[in-house]
C-alpha cells in the first residue's frame, strides 16, 4: 500500500485526502499547520456569530464539483430563516433539506454586490442600468463611452494587469472601477502587475460581455453564456465554509485516513526517486512515497533545503498579499447602508454579499454582510448586523502588527468615514482575524515562475495543488480540481504533471459551462 502525505487542510488539500483515503487501496496522512479546516475558506466563530474568512461563493461549471458538495450537504428544499420572515420566495430543491430543522443543508442565495465610490453605490459587475448612469452622471457616462470606443480600436500589448483593464473597460472606467481597488488589494499599481491574473479572475469579463449579459436578459435568449463574474445566484453552507470543510475532515478519518492538525512542516528529505520522509516543527517525522502539497511555494522549497540557487531565488521571491477582517456586531437601525432595491431584507439592511471600496481616501477594501450570506451565521440576525471590514496588508506592516484595540478603533474610524456607522459607541462587540499568504501575487519572481515549476514537476512523486500550492490566485472549486486531477495522476502512476497546471486556464472552462 503506498502512503501518501497530503499537506495543508484547505480545500485542495482536503480534496485530495477524501479521493485518496476512500476504497482502502492508500494509506493517507494529512499534515495541516494550524488548528482549523478549510484554510482561507475555514468559518470563525466570535461571540456566537461566525466569520466567512474572504466571502466564498460556493459555485462551479464542473459538475464533478457541485456534485462533490452534494455529498456532504443536502440542497435547500425549504425556506431559510430569513425567507419565512420576509415571505421571500426562493429557488429551492424540490425533497431538499430544510434548514430551520437541519444542519447540513447547502442553501441557495441571491449574490448582490456593489462597488462604493465617491459616495456612491454602483452595481458589481459594473452594470450599464439607470443607476450606473445617474451616478456617472451624463458628462462621466459619454466620456466613459468614448473611452471605451477608443480602447476597441486601439488594443494596448498586455504586458501589465493595467493595459488588460484598459483593453476591455476604457480608460475612464478602470480609473473609477478598478484602479484604486486593485492597488489596495496587491500595494502595487496595477502598471506592476502581471496581466496573468486579470485573465484569470476577470475572465471573459468586459463591457461587451455585461452589455450581451443585459440583453440576454432583455430578449429572454435561451442557453445564453454567462461569464462566471456574472452569476447571480450560488450555493452556501448553513454555518460558512468551514462547516463543509470540517464535514470533509471528518470524513477522511471515517474512510480510514489520519488527520492531524498543528503540524507545521518544516522539513522535505529528498533522494535520487523524489520525496521520501518530511518532518515537523515538533520533531515529528513522516514517511511518504508520495507527497501532495497545497502549502505556499516558497514554503515547500525553503523545507527542502539543498537546492539550486537560481530555484531558491525565485521561490524567496515569489510575492505574497496577507489579509485581515475586522468583524463588528451592530443594531440593525445603527447600520446606515438601507436596502434602496426590491429585494426585501430582514431589517432593511443593504442587501450585498460584499461592497467594493474603491475610494482610495480610506484603506478599507471590501465590507462583508454575514446575515445576507446565510441568517444562520449571526445569533440575532433579525436585531443586529455582524459585518467584515477588509484589509490587505503585508506581514509584518504597520497594520499586521497594530494592536487589536487600536486597529479596531482605526477600523471603525474608517467606517464613520464613508457613512456607514455614525458612532462608534454602536459597536457592539468586536473581533479581528489575520491570515498570512492569504493571496499569491502576480509580481516580482513571478515572472520567472516556470522555471521553478519546471524544477518541481521534475520531482516524480511531488504534486502542486491549490492556491497556494501552485501560487494561482484559484476559487476554491479551481483548487479542488487541482486535488482531483493530482489524484488521477497518482492512481495511473502519471508523470506528466501538465493537467493539474491546466485547471483555470482554458477559455472554455470560464465561459461555458461544460456538456457531461
Amino acid at each position: 500500500m503506498k502512503q501518501i502525505l497530503v499537506i495543508g487542510a484547505g480545500p485542495a488539500g482536503l480534496s485530495a485526502a477524501y479521493e485518496l483515503a476512500g476504497g482502502g487501496a492508500h494509506g493517507v496522512t494529512l499534515l495541516e499547520a494550524s488548528r482549523d479546516f478549510g484554510g482561507i475558506s475555514k468559518t470563525v466563530v466570535a461571540g456566537g456569530n461566525r466569520m466567512d474568512i474572504g466571502g466564498h461563493r460556493f459555485f462551479s461549471k464542473d459538475a464533478r464539483v457541485t456534485d462533490w458538495w452534494a455529498q456532504f450537504l443536502a440542497p435547500q428544499g425549504r425556506p431559510a430563516a430569513d425567507d419565512i420572515l420576509l415571505g421571500r420566495e426562493k429557488q429551492l430543491t424540490p425533497g431538499g433539506a430544510d434548514p430551520e430543522t437541519e444542519d447540513f443543508v447547502m442553501l441557495t442565495r441571491e449574490r448582490v454586490s456593489r462597488i462604493y465610490y465617491k459616495n456612491a453605490f454602483f452595481d458589481y459587475p459594473v452594470t450599464l442600468n439607470r443607476n450606473t448612469l445617474r451616478n456617472m452622471g451624463l458628462w462621466t457616462t459619454l466620456r466613459a463611452g468614448f473611452s471605451y470606443l477608443a480602447a476597441l480600436i486601439r488594443k494596448l500589448p498586455e504586458t501589465n494587469l493595467e493595459n488588460f483593464y484598459i483593453n476591455r473597460f476604457g480608460k475612464v472606467l478602470y480609473a473609477m472601477f478598478f484602479e484604486g481597488y486593485t492597488e489596495k488589494l496587491w500595494g502595487r499599481h496595477p502598471r506592476e502587475i502581471s496581466a496573468d491574473w486579470g485573465a484569470q479572475r476577470v475572465k471573459g469579463l468586459s463591457v461587451r460581455a455585461v452589455l450581451r449579459d443585459i440583453f440576454g436578459k432583455l430578449f429572454r435568449v435561451k442557453n445564453r453564456r454567462v461569464e462566471t463574474s456574472l452569476i447571480e445566484r450560488f450555493s452556501y453552507p448553513k454555518y460558512g465554509p468551514g462547516q463543509l470543510w470540517t464535514l470533509v475532515a471528518n470524513a477522511v478519518a471515517d474512510a480510514g485516513g489520519v488527520v492531524l492538525t498543528g503540524k507545521e512542516l518544516t522539513q522535505i528529505h529528498c533522494n535520487e526517486g523524489g520525496i521520501y520522509q518530511v518532518s515537523c516543527a515538533d520533531g515529528s517525522t513522516y514517511p511518504c512515497d508520495a507527497l501532495v502539497s497545497s502549502m505556499p511555494i516558497a514554503d515547500l522549497v525553503r523545507a527542502m533545503g539543498a537546492v539550486p540557487p537560481e530555484i531558491a531565488r525565485i521561490a524567496e521571491g515569489l510575492p505574497y498579499r496577507d489579509f485581515q477582517t475586522v468583524g463588528l456586531l451592530l443594531p440593525t437601525d445603527k447600520f446606515l447602508l438601507r436596502n434602496g432595491g426590491k429585494a426585501r431584507t430582514v431589517g432593511n439592511i443593504a442587501p450585498d454579499c460584499w461592497i467594493y471600496v474603491q475610494d482610495t481616501a480610506v484603506h478599507l477594501g471590501r465590507i462583508q454582510i454575514f446575515n445576507n450570506w446565510s441568517p444562520y451565521m449571526v445569533q440575532d440576525f433579525e436585531n443586529t448586523v455582524w459585518i467584515g471590514l477588509e484589509y490587505f496588508c503585508d506581514e509584518g506592516d504597520e497594520f499586521w502588527t497594530m494592536p487589536d484595540e487600536g486597529f479596531t478603533a482605526f477600523a471603525i474610524g474608517e467606517l464613520i468615514q464613508i457613512g456607514v456607522i455614525a458612532n462608534a459607541a454602536d459597536v457592539l462587540a468586536t473581533h479581528r482575524e489575520r491570515v498570512k499568504k492569504a493571496y499569491p501575487a502576480y509580481f516580482d519572481t513571478y515572472a520567472e515562475f516556470e522555471i521553478l515549476r519546471a524544477y518541481l514537476d521534475a520531482i516524480p512523486n511531488l504534486y502542486c495543488v491549490g492556491r497556494n500550492g501552485q501560487h494561482r490566485y484559484n476559487n476554491m472549486d479551481h483548487s479542488m480540481l487541482t486535488a482531483f486531477e493530482a489524484v488521477e495522476c497518482i492512481i495511473h502512476d502519471t508523470k506528466d504533471k501538465q493537467r493539474i497546471w491546466n485547471v483555470n486556464t482554458e477559455a472554455e472552462y470560464h465561459e461555458e459551462k461544460k456538456q457531461p
